[in-house]
């Protein structure tokens, strides 16, 4: 047991630092935690200037520490203040557009 929390605790460390580069790279970020299964959960990031993206913590107890250690602000859910400092370009657009409508696959 021991060793799953330390390998936890490495996991939440590592997460953290990317969150924080994030962050130093866009100028600050707030975010917000999405379960999304057996995968974990999403730590999804916006940061300042509009730019987002996301990292997959194994489990909700791992991405709440990784925040917590990257003094990253949580919102309950991905609506309002959040999601209005999301910007999107033509790529977003295009693959929204296209799963929407039946166009071209993904991948």
């Amino acid at each position: 047991m021991a060793d799953t929390t330390k390998q936890a605790e490495r996991t939440a460390a590592k997460l953290a630092k990317q969150i924080q580069a994030f962050a130093k790279k866009h100028g600050g970020a707030q975010g917000q935690l999405a379960y999304i299964g057996q995968a974990g959960t999403r730590i999804v990031l916006v940061g300042e200037d509009g730019e987002w993206g996301d990292l997959v913590a194994p489990d909700n107890k791992t991405a709440q520490g990784a925040a917590e250690k990257a003094g990253l602000t949580l919102h309950e859910s991905f609506d309002g203040e959040l999601a209005a400092k999301v910007r999107t370009g033509p790529y977003e657009w295009s693959r929204m557009a296209g799963i929407q409508l039946g166009g071209p696959a993904n991948g």
